[in-house]
């Protein structure tokens, strides 16, 4: 022990944390992963006591005690404010002499490209959307949900097939084949058993989101309300990396827009389409690239990118990843 390492980078969204050690020329000295972050729920201090349980097994397995910086991208850090009450909660760990934390979506972005530039659109729970150039400057949204005016995500994609099913069920809209297929999903019969299931908890609140691939199967199919949401959510997709382009004057160059997310990267064929055609309408240099990294890897290159090591580095770390 005593030994320093370059950097530890930290990918914690909710459901999982992924940690690696990287030395100065780009090798991954050792990955953990522990259990999902979310401050909101459980507070800040026992958030990074779950990243704290993954750094303490990567530092053994790397033989280290310390880094040089820290470069974390953490799922609820939503706000310059709440990014730096969670760098400053990491800093007190003592892993890194500089501490620096980016909403998460910033690591599935890095990941995708190979110079911090361009735009990063992630559709998995909800949707969120960041963009980068190289001298620092950043696009971002609150991205918090329906009061940042978000729309979407695989929670919103079943809130919303739900709404239009119940009303094609009881005559306040029109028909839809949703009204059979999400109650089916859970062996029920009708709208009503499943709005009842849904209600007193029978069916949990936690597997609302998959009714999801329920809404795209049935879309598939060709059912026009489904097709329609489905077309919504591009249109959402779209809308934010525009946006993003747009602010950051990479609107009329060739810049990549990555799509990131269980959502984005099931490459449903309509869903794939549709944004690709209204980007070629709407900012028609962007060049779509669905993200399969795994976002750690944009942790990993974000913090090479602070210390300032050569391109190599940055193609072996990914070549750890990508192999």
């Amino acid at each position: 022990m005593g030994l320093t390492a370059s950097v530890l980078a930290v990918d914690a969204g909710n459901s999982k944390t992924d940690v690696a050690v990287v030395a100065a020329d780009g090798e991954i000295l050792a990955t953990a992963r522990g259990g999902g972050f979310r401050p909101p729920v459980v507070g800040i201090g026992t958030a990074v006591d779950n990243v704290a349980e993954a750094v303490t097994r990567a530092f053994a397995d790397a033989g280290v005690s310390a880094v040089q910086h820290v470069s974390a991208c953490l799922a609820n850090a939503d706000f310059p404010v709440e990014e730096e009450q969670l760098a400053a909660a990491l800093h007190a760990r003592g892993w890194g002499a500089s501490v620096e934390v980016r909403n998460d979506t910033f690591a599935v972005l890095r990941a995708g490209i190979p110079e911090p530039r361009g735009v990063a659109v992630v559709c998995g729970a909800g949707i969120n959307c960041v963009g980068m150039r190289p001298d620092g400057r950043t696009a971002r949204f609150p991205a918090i949900g329906r009061i940042s005016g978000d729309w979407g995500g695989g929670w919103g994609l079943a809130e919303e097939a739900l709404w239009h099913a119940a009303r094609a069920e009881d005559g306040r809209g029109g028909p839809t084949a949703l009204a059979r297929t999400l109650p089916a999903y859970f062996g029920l019969d009708s709208m009503y058993g499943l709005i009842q299931a849904l209600h007193l908890e029978q069916v949990t609140h936690e597997r609302r989101h998959e009714l999801t691939p329920v809404l795209f199967a049935t879309a598939a199919d060709g059912d026009p309300v489904a097709r329609s949401i489905v077309d919504r959510m591009a249109e959402e997709v779209v809308a934010m990396a525009t946006v993003a382009l747009t602010r950051l004057d990479l609107l009329d160059e060739e810049a990549p827009v990555l799509l990131g997310g269980s959502v984005l990267a099931a490459r449903h064929p309509q869903l794939d389409d549709r944004i690709r055609e209204l980007l070629a309408v709407r900012a028609p240099k962007a060049v779509a690239t669905v993200v399969t990294a795994r976002p750690v890897l944009g942790s990993v290159l974000l913090g090479l990118d602070h210390v300032g090591v050569p391109a190599e580095a940055h193609v072996r770390a990914r070549g750890f990843y990508e192999h």
